[in-house]
Formats: structure tokens, C-alpha cells, sequence
């Protein structure tokens, strides 16, 4: 039933499937348990947010070589080939590293592998996808991705508990050969001039196709805080306690992280291709909708002795928000974009997560550290995502019309 089910799709997208299956259970401990690693060798959380910040410049300048490249016309798979060699490089440091000066360098080269790889897989996937819809393949790929960085991040933590923390970085290197084997076996397609740009149809200037997809971008930017919040602010609420909800172990706070990840896996096939039927306005509104009903949810927990308990209720519409939005965005950008354009209109997109993770973890350290506990950090984060839904509107109606 399983291998029935699974031959359904064409075989470039799943072997798509698979690439990004291998690449996201290599980044899993890494995006995890990098801090650790280098809290461990003695470096200032002041030290490693800075190499944090350095990795996000990196990918920054990544993603527009990327998009740079693939609107030019090169196969999808060059940029993820660039992606791989960087990947290697910053691996081989990070696994020796005990200054700054190695550790800021590993970053800038982790950094520039994810700003290479993420344009190029999500524009591949249209192109792989056919005849199934776009949204249908972005379902499975985004699937493929939440497997791939739950089981990494469980594979550091085996390796944390065994004392072989840098392992993380071995595994990653094997992952991202295995990745270019795949890639050098049956290369990614092309998205050729002749298809990008069809004959006898003038190329619009940035700034005409530009404009109707700001609404997306500013709300994705919300949005794609919500994982990183996850990520830093849950942890350090959780351990610090709330006004009346008692601190918790760190234990707890990691068990909690995994359980939301498990979630995640759950649901992100189901609720991928449910909406894939559905127009992409609707999918981005459910998702905002579990944001701010979770974050809320997560402010009210702070309110009860009990607590703890409220903030295991809220962890399933994040994860129904997580599983909503993030493929129905990536097609989102894909009906909003016009020929010529996708490249870098990816680009953009995946500079909404990296902004998303230079800015929320600031916010983050100055809302904790002034308030002593998250009830604002995250009623000032359900209060966002509702307001975004205000953006919806706007976007239904170009989509229409493309």
C-alpha cells in the first residue's frame, strides 16, 4: 500500500522528495544544537548569537546568487551542487572549531549552503510536480522536510546523550554526499529561457510583479517567526516560569519541542493536500488563524497554575498553522509570480525565514528579559497574525487573476 501510494507521483518529484528528505535530516541537529556545541567549548551566548547573525548575512547573498542563477535558465540542481560544497566546508569547521574566528567561519559557509539550496528546491517543485498541481507536490515536499529535520534532531540528541554532540556535523557531511550522489544520478530539471520567458512576451520591469507580492512576503515574514519562537522564546519561558505557571526542567522544554516536531509530521501531509484544492488565500488564513489561536493560547498559559497544560493544547494549532502555511505560501508565491521571475521571487521568499531568524530572536531576549516572563512576547505575536489577516484580501484577488 505503501510503495502503491508512494509510485502515484511522477518520478522527478519524488526524487525531489528524496533529496530534500536527505538534506533536512542532515540540517536537523545542526539547526538544533549548534548553540550548544559551541556553549560547550567556552564561547559567550553573545559570541554564538553573532555567529547565528553572520550564517543568516551569509544565506542572504546565497539566496540571490541562487535565484540570480536560476532565472538565468541553469538546472535546479547547480544551486543545490553549490549548496553541498559550501555545506561540506562549514561542516568540516564547525567540527574542529573551538574560537570565534572557525565558528564564525563554519557559519558563514552553513549560511550560504542553505541561501543556495532553499530557491532552488522550492522552484523545482512546480517543475518536477507535473502532472500532479504544484500545490499537491509542495504538500509531499514539505512533508519529506518535516520528516527529514525531526528525525535529525532526534539522531543529535542520541548523539548529545552519548557524549558525540559534534557528531551532528558527521552526519550532516554524509548527508549532503548522499545528496549529491542523488542529484548526480538523475540531475533536476531546468526551467529553460524558453519556458521562463516565452517567446514575443515582454519581461516585466522588478517592480510591476514586485509590488502584489509584498502582502505575501510581509506576512510570511510574520509567519515563519512563529518556528523560530518555537525554537527560542518556548524553551526559555518555559524554564524561567510564567506569573502564576511554575518554572519547568529543561527536560521538559525539549520534550515538549520534539512533541511539536511529531506533530508536525502528523499533519503536514493531510492538511498539505487537503489544501491544495482549496485557493491559496484560504490555506494562509488557516494558518494564521492556528498562529494566533496558539501563541494566544501559549500568553493565557502564563495565567494558571495549571499552565503547563494549557501550553500542551496550544502546541496542535501551531503545528496545524505550521503544516497549513508553509506549502500553501510556497505556492502562493508560484500563482503570484509572473514567467521570468521565479528564481528570485523564491529568493524573496526564503529571506522571509531568514529575516525571521535575525530579528525574532532579539525580540525575543529584550521582551523576556524586561517583562521576566512571555505573556506579551506572545499576545503581541497572536496580535500579529491576526492583524495579517487583514493582507488576505489582496492576495486572493491577484491570484484570481493569475
Amino acid at each position: 500500500m505503501g510503495r502503491r501510494w508512494w509510485l502515484q507521483f511522477p518520478a522527478a518529484l519524488r526524487q525531489l522528495t528524496s533529496v530534500r528528505l536527505v538534506a533536512c535530516f542532515g540540517a536537523g541537529g545542526i539547526l538544533y544544537l549548534t548553540p550548544l556545541v559551541f556553549h560547550r567549548a567556552g564561547l559567550s551566548a553573545s559570541q554564538v548569537g553573532l555567529g547565528l547573525a553572520m550564517a543568516a548575512l551569509a544565506g542572504t547573498l546565497g539566496r540571490f546568487a541562487s535565484g540570480a542563477l536560476l532565472d538565468r535558465g541553469r538546472p535546479c540542481g547547480l544551486p543545490v551542487l553549490l549548496a553541498a560544497a559550501c555545506g561540506i566546508g562549514g561542516d568540516a569547521l564547525l567540527l574542529g572549531a573551538q574560537q570565534m574566528g572557525g565558528y564564525g567561519l563554519g557559519q558563514v559557509l552553513i549560511g550560504l549552503a542553505g541561501g543556495f539550496y532553499w530557491p532552488a528546491v522550492e522552484l523545482a517543485v512546480p517543475l518536477c510536480a507535473a502532472p500532479e498541481p504544484s500545490a499537491r507536490g509542495f504538500a509531499l515536499v514539505r512533508s519529506a522536510d518535516a520528516a527529514g529535520v525531526a528525525a535529525g534532531t532526534l539522531t543529535g540528541a542520541l548523539l548529545a546523550q552519548a557524549g558525540l554532540l559534534r557528531g551532528i556535523y558527521l552526519v550532516d557531511m554524509a548527508a549532503v554526499l548522499l545528496l549529491a550522489g542523488l542529484i548526480w544520478l538523475r540531475p533536476l530539471p531546468r526551467a529553460p529561457r524558453a519556458v521562463l520567458r516565452p517567446p514575443g512576451q515582454a519581461v516585466q520591469p522588478v517592480w510591476g510583479w514586485l509590488r502584489p507580492l509584498l502582502p505575501l512576503l510581509l506576512l510570511s515574514v510574520v509567519a515563519t517567526a512563529i518556528p523560530v519562537l518555537m525554537q527560542v522564546a518556548l524553551p526559555l519561558d518555559l524554564v524561567r516560569g510564567g506569573l502564576e505557571r511554575d518554572a519547568q526542567p529543561e527536560a521538559i522544554s525539549a520534550l515538549l519541542i520534539g512533541l511539536q516536531l511529531g506533530l508536525l509530521v502528523l499533519l503536514q501531509w493531510p492538511v498539505g493536500q487537503a489544501l491544495a484544492r482549496r485557493p491559496v488565500a484560504q490555506g494562509l488564513g488557516i494558518g494564521l488563524v492556528c498562529f494566533s489561536l496558539g501563541t494566544g493560547l501559549l500568553a493565557l498559559s502564563a495565567l494558571s497554575e495549571a499552565g503547563l497544560g494549557v501550553v500542551l493544547l496550544a502546541l496542535f494549532p501551531l503545528a496545524l498553522g505550521e503544516a497549513a502555511f508553509l506549502p500553501i505560501a510556497t505556492e502562493a508565491v508560484v500563482e503570484l509570480t509572473p514567467a521570468g521571475h521565479g528564481g528570485l521571487a523564491m529568493a524573496l521568499f526564503s529571506q522571509c525565514f531568514a529575516l525571521s531568524a535575525l530579528v525574532a530572536p532579539v525580540v525575543t531576549g529584550m521582551l523576556l528579559d524586561s517583562q521576566r516572563h512571555g505573556v506579551v512576547l506572545w499576545l503581541l505575536t497572536s496580535l500579529c497574525c491576526a492583524a495579517c489577516l487583514l493582507l488576505l484580501p489582496a492576495i486572493s484577488r491577484r491570484a484570481h487573476r493569475a
